[in-house]
């Protein structure tokens, strides 16, 4: 009886939440792609004005329900005096969004550089990975495909885990939705490595 009555409350006051690292290097589109997955996922929210978001100093935070779960997003700065602070949420984490800017080729090297290091910790190993290609509407930017040729390189170092590439438009809000979709599904797989926090529902 007791079983029953504590799966009724957690099914009717009871969400299981993941934690959703958003990492990348500065200026990759970090915050916009956050601020256009709450547009999309949030009812009756406005969302920032686009041309008024700066450099991110430190951590900025948003919240969607979908799916029956919600998904609690930590969007880090990346600059490089501020990577030094992204494993210190690794562990919480149930999965990673690493942005990559496309149309910035002389930094790619360096974005590849710092996701490696993210990529082989420990603290992250078996969790599921999307890797956006962001900035596709800019003329002459890297294609998907070639992005994916570069940090294929990195193929051994993510192990085991649930990984996708796909290209994005953060400004544009273009593919969003089917990204985020694939990342809850491999969450909710991986559940058992990485269980749901699960708090009263608000």
């Amino acid at each position: 009886m007791y079983t029953l009555l504590s799966g009724l409350w957690k099914y009717m006051f009871q969400k299981d939440e993941y934690n959703v690292l958003i990492l990348g290097l500065d200026n990759a589109g970090k915050t916009t792609y956050l601020e256009q997955t709450k547009i999309k996922f949030k009812k009756k929210y406005q969302g920032m004005n686009f041309s008024k978001i700066t450099t991110t100093v430190g951590l900025n935070i948003g919240q969607i329900d979908i799916k029956g779960v919600r998904l609690n997003f930590w969007d880090l700065g990346g600059q490089e005096e501020l990577q030094s602070l992204w494993d210190k949420y690794y562990v919480e984490s149930h999965a990673v969004i690493y942005i990559v800017d496309s149309s910035d080729q002389d930094r790619m090297d360096e974005s590849k550089e710092a996701f490696d290091k993210m990529i082989i910790s420990e603290a992250l190993e078996g969790v599921p990975l999307l890797l956006l290609a962001n900035k596709q509407d800019v003329q002459d930017c890297m294609s998907v495909g070639d992005v994916k040729k570069i940090f294929n390189d990195s193929r051994e170092m993510m192990g085991k885990r649930d990984c996708r590439v796909n290209g994005v438009s953060a400004l544009k809000g273009d593919n969003i939705d089917d990204g985020i979709i694939w990342l809850v599904d491999s969450i909710q797989r991986n559940n058992i490595q990485r269980p749901p926090v699960q708090k009263d529902i608000t």
